[in-house]
């Protein structure tokens, strides 16, 4: 064989090392223990950005592509303030329908802000066919996002597919938001990540989003962000098996207890 071939050979082999190797996720005992209790079907991974390692429960359910959900309209506002399909995340989006709402509180104008925080999906919608298919495709695109498949229906996409996306995928997102790193203005990162502060402690804030999929019926559950605290940030992403409405509140409180067992939500 020639010299040529050996090098091309190895350099394949290096590549896949490299890739394989940043999904290597090191198993925790105590997140399995929390998770057991639970009795669900879920992958929990948390991305320690100092020590640049994976943490978590599950690898090949971590690993796993499902549709995002409202997860999406992380990527969504994102792409919308880029495009100046809305001028900020405070201008309201009119809500155009349905005319009875999966929930009431979703049946009127609002900005992002707002939209994002009771996660009003035809506000989303409508703010995707606004982008528009040509353009959310590019940004998927760009982003690396899930799949970065749109299909052709731009305001149903995330919610019934093609669109999906992993657990270990939502990291790499993340972490290139946190860091403001993703290719579009980091003004349009920086507005986004404030509107997904959730709570805040005396050593800690927490930013995420929940998702599900086919709600209120089976389908799958989401939680999405990162925790700040005086040892830096950590990006996680959880998702589970929905069966019931009762799953809706597991999604953040197991998330929670993985990440108050890891230290991360503790008073520092």
């Amino acid at each position: 064989m020639k010299p040529v071939i050996y090098s091309r050979i190895f350099s394949l082999m290096f590549i896949i090392f490299i890739t394989t190797s940043i999904y290597a996720i090191e198993e925790s005992k105590e997140i399995e223990k929390v998770l057991n209790k639970a009795n669900v079907n879920v992958a929990f991974v948390v991305y320690d950005m100092q020590k640049d390692k994976i943490i978590g429960y599950n690898q090949a359910r971590a690993e796993k592509r499902y549709m995002p959900a409202s997860t999406f309209k992380i990527a969504n506002s994102l792409i919308g303030l880029e495009t100046k399909s809305v001028q900020s995340v405070d201008e309201p989006i009119p809500y155009l329908g349905p005319e009875n709402p999966f929930i009431e509180k979703w049946k009127e104008d609002m900005g992002l802000r707002k939209a994002i925080a009771i996660s009003n999906v035809p506000i989303y919608q409508e703010l995707a066919k606004r982008v528009g298919l040509k353009r959310m495709k590019h940004y998927l695109k760009s982003f690396h996002y899930g799949n970065a498949d749109a299909g052709e229906i731009v305001d149903r996409f995330w919610l019934d597919g093609p669109l999906e996306i992993s657990a270990v995928e939502q990291l790499e997102f993340l972490k290139k938001l946190v860091e403001e790193k993703l290719p579009i203005s980091k003004e349009s990162q920086k507005n986004v990540k404030q509107i997904l502060l959730l709570e805040g402690g005396k050593d800690y804030k927490l930013y995420g989003k929940t998702g599900w999929q086919n709600a209120p019926n089976n389908g799958i559950g989401w939680f999405v962000g990162w925790v700040e605290n005086s040892h830096g940030s950590y990006i996680f992403a959880f998702n589970m098996d929905m069966t019931t409405m009762s799953d809706a509140t597991k999604r953040i409180s197991l998330t929670k207890d993985c990440l108050f067992t890891l230290g991360l939500l503790r008073s520092l």
